[in-house]
């Protein structure tokens, strides 16, 4: 597994929920996709995704797969990546996530530690899907979930969902 997602400042007025309701669909069924949420906070577009294969990402953004809308509308953002420790299920993984949130820390020496509090998360009745990732150049780890009700994380940057594609959900791990 792997994970990435860019932020673009979006400019004052821009419908950003319009560009996801008609372009959404489109990764529906991306191939090495697990799954894009499509993320929005105050005046920003913030998509994160969860690739199976890094095949399908580099498609995505270089092989004319989808981030050259991305590029052409907006230029082109930086691209955060993290290597994947593990993806599990919620109870609410057949409902429609409505929100979503990132914590992002320095890396435990204890993985283990890390990968049992993702663990006890991923049993929050509220919860649709959560992961853990890695930045290994600056030993960084991401915590991102989503919510099929408002989290009560205030220590998180915190999301909107306007859609998700998850066509190899079940493939992350």
């Amino acid at each position: 597994m792997y994970a990435m997602q860019y932020e673009i400042d979006l400019p004052a007025g821009y419908d950003i929920a319009h560009r996801v309701a008609t372009r959404g669909h489109r990764t529906d069924a991306f191939p090495g996709l697990g799954l894009k949420a499509y993320l929005a906070r105050d005046n920003q577009y913030a998509p994160f995704y969860l690739w199976a294969d890094t095949a399908g990402m580099s498609r995505f953004l270089w092989g004319g797969g989808g981030f050259d809308g991305i590029v052409q509308d907006f230029g082109r953002p930086p691209v955060r990546h993290w290597t994947g420790a593990r993806c599990l299920p919620g109870p609410s993984r057949a409902a429609a996530p409505a929100f979503a949130t990132k914590r992002a820390g320095q890396f435990s020496e204890s993985i283990d530690l890390e990968l049992a509090e993702l663990a006890q998360l991923s049993q929050n009745p509220a919860v649709h899907t959560t992961a853990l990732a890695i930045d290994p150049q600056r030993w960084e780890t991401v915590r991102f979930t989503l919510w099929t009700t408002a989290p009560n994380e205030d220590s998180d940057v915190q999301y909107r969902v306007l859609h998700l594609s998850r066509p190899n959900i079940d493939q992350l791990s």
